[in-house]
């Protein structure tokens, strides 16, 4: 099945927000915060500067939520909703395209899966646990928006708060936007865009404090190292 050229700035339920995540603009570097649980969590991250949430759609993660519940002040975030699911059903799948900006696809999904959801106007994200080089070479011709690069630890789909080998990235070719994830924090968050120059970057546990609540000073610092090294990379 061929890739589709989807224009992703015209098929979301906001169009501020697609234009802000999924409109591949180069010449900055996107902010993705994810393991959003509440409205007050969600405004601070947006506040500081976010360009995209990230819900966990997953029981087995600590981060997770009931989307159904949350929705109403869900859809009024002006930021991009990316709904966070561990190898969920493809019905279920389609529902929460339907109700959110993106789906980020964070386990075992095959190419298949993809497929069937490359039909939804949605753009979807697919989430590697990166274990080695020629696992991102398997998935490269996926037919989705991105690929988002997270650490590995056996039995848990992201949120870790580890870092992975960023150097090796430079031994992948990929033709898709690069999101890195894991372990990041507005201390290494500079050196990981140098070294990978991704089109966005991922953080959870990053930017939370002891009680594992966002933290907006954290957030703030985060977003504002990414700023400050996209502006840097373009001069």
């Amino acid at each position: 099945m061929e890739d589709t050229a989807t224009d992703y700035r015209t098929v979301t339920a906001n169009p501020f927000n697609t234009k802000r995540f999924f409109g591949q603009d180069t010449d900055r570097v996107y902010v993705k915060i994810c393991g959003i649980r509440n409205e007050a969590d969600a405004k601070a991250a947006i506040e500081s500067g976010a360009d995209a949430l990230g819900f966990n759609l997953y029981p087995g993660s600590r981060r997770f939520i009931q989307w159904q519940k949350e929705l109403a002040w869900i859809r009024e975030l002006e930021v991009s909703r990316v709904a966070v699911v561990v190898n969920t059903a493809l019905d279920e799948a389609t529902r929460l395209m339907d109700a959110f900006d993106g789906l980020q696809l964070h386990g075992e999904e095959s190419r298949e899966f993809c497929e069937s959801l490359a039909k939804h106007p949605k753009p979807v994200l697919k989430a590697l646990r990166f274990k080695n080089v020629d696992l991102v070479h398997q998935v490269r011709g996926y037919p989705v928006f991105g690929f988002l690069i997270d650490s590995h630890r056996e039995g848990v789909f992201g949120g870790t708060g580890e870092q992975f080998d960023w150097a090796l990235l430079k031994m992948v070719s990929l033709d898709k936007p690069l999101i890195i994830a894991g372990g990041l924090t507005p201390e290494n968050v500079a050196e990981a865009i140098r070294e990978t120059r991704p089109y966005a970057v991922d953080v959870a546990s990053g930017v939370e404090n002891r009680e594992g609540r966002k933290d907006k000073k954290k957030m703030q610092e985060f977003v504002a190292a990414v700023r400050e090294t996209s502006v840097s990379q373009t001069r």
